[in-house]
């Protein structure tokens, strides 16, 4: 298992990482962060909103299932949101340089962080 930073850096290690966060999608409020490129303040704030969407429109839909992870494929980024199953509440948020990564890489690599960080 691993603390936050250790996760943060292990994270930004991956081919293409332009920034990584823990955040906590109750509140919005960063857990932590490294990495530079975006304002990850705000970015974690708006991916907050995306995440409650999600989740809500799963319960009106009453699928009982989880959220894996959620993509958003921007012309030059990936933008890769995976939500923390022990951590109810808490998601990984990683920004990944398109040109320079492997999405696959990227999606296994959070899945290995997101099963050994804790909160």
């Amino acid at each position: 298992m691993s603390n936050i930073q250790a996760s943060l850096k292990e994270a930004l290690a991956v081919n293409g990482a332009m920034v990584v966060a823990v955040v906590d999608s109750n509140s919005g409020l960063l857990l932590g962060s490294a990495g530079a490129g975006l304002d990850i303040e705000l970015a974690a704030a708006g991916n907050t909103e995306v995440v409650r969407a999600k989740l809500n429109t799963m319960q009106a839909l009453k699928l009982e299932d989880v959220i894996e992870d959620i993509l958003i494929t921007l012309g030059k980024q990936y933008h890769v949101i995976r939500p923390i199953v022990k951590s109810k509440g808490i998601f990984l948020y990683l920004v990944l340089d398109k040109s320079k990564s492997n999405l696959a890489l990227a999606r296994r690599k959070l899945q290995d962080i997101e099963e050994t960080i804790e909160i």
